[in-house]
């Protein structure tokens, strides 16, 4: 039997119409449930004078057992940086371009909501990497991500040069502008527009990515989950570059640098409806179904 919720709280994107629309509908329909619900101190702005009571993301969460999400799959990334910390389930209504984490369109809400608060849904676990940056050995800043792990030019648009290894073995050099290093969850995002291949959200498995690398021979590489991925950022670079979890801050690399990349030991919890389909997910977000339109 999956577990009933009974504090729920909302956050969403601010300054869009459709998200605010959204966000009233929710509550409105939470607090008709008679649901406890938490609102985003900045999230409340939305609101349009709705009274309500509220949480900031870094007070409160503890108290809260599902986290819904209004906007785009970039809301719900981060909200779950949050959210992971506490080991709160996210369920996504989606405001966004793609949606393919906030799988829940706006029309179905009371619907979907209604379901998941009768204990009809899916959780699925996803997994996150950890980053953390070294120099001469010692650690000089971490970085979690849900997506991907990814190195890129710093002030300076030059190739970066570095090397990579995977558990203590040696695998290449590269000049390149950059790499993603992605989850499942990631590989639909930055790394798919990077050449990167589709990764079954359920696969314990990291890609690597190579951005515009100099070599025609460069590909993506697949490696288990539990690898443990050092790139060190070679002498002969012209410029620090810059690391970035998620798209979120970016930290400059030192020259001579190890950035490790491993699985985190947390996970993101995602709530879905029971009628929830990956692979239908993919065929719409990526118009995989025109072709029967063609005679």
């Amino acid at each position: 039997m999956s577990k009933h919720f009974t504090t729920i709280g909302l956050i969403g994107r601010q300054g869009i119409r459709d998200v605010s629309d959204t966000l009233i509908a929710v509550l409105d329909y939470l607090q008709f449930t008679g649901s406890k619900v938490l609102v985003e101190q900045e999230t409340a702005k939305s609101l349009k004078g709705r009274p309500c009571d509220c949480f900031s993301r870094t007070h409160a969460l503890a108290h809260i057992d599902l986290l819904i999400v209004v906007g785009g799959d970039g809301s719900l990334i981060n909200a779950a940086h949050n959210a992971v910390l506490y080991d709160i389930p996210v369920l996504g209504i989606n405001r966004g371009r793609l949606g393919f984490l906030t799988d829940i369109h706006p029309q179905d809400v009371e619907k979907k909501i209604g379901e998941v608060l009768a204990g009809h849904y899916q959780e699925e676990k996803r997994f996150l990497l950890q980053a953390t940056i070294t120099l001469a050995g010692k650690a000089v800043q971490t970085g979690i991500a849900v997506n991907e792990v990814v190195l890129m030019p710093g002030n300076v648009a030059r190739m970066i040069g570095f090397s990579i290894s995977i558990n203590d073995q040696f695998v290449c050099v590269q000049q390149a502008d950059g790499l993603i290093v992605t989850t499942p969850t990631g590989s639909t995002a930055y790394a798919l527009s990077g050449g990167g291949p589709i990764l079954h959200p359920q696969l314990d498995a990291i890609a690597l990515v190579t951005m515009f690398p100099h070599t025609l021979s460069a590909r993506p590489i697949v490696v288990s989950a539990t690898s443990r991925i050092v790139v060190h950022i070679d002498t002969y670079s012209l410029s620090s570059p810059w690391l970035s979890c998620d798209g979120q801050a970016r930290i400059a690399v030192p020259i001579n640098g190890d950035i490790t990349i491993q699985k985190n030991a947390k996970a993101l919890r995602l709530i879905h409806p029971l009628d929830y389909n990956y692979f239908e997910t993919l065929r719409t977000k990526l118009h995989w179904n025109i072709n029967h339109h063609l005679k």
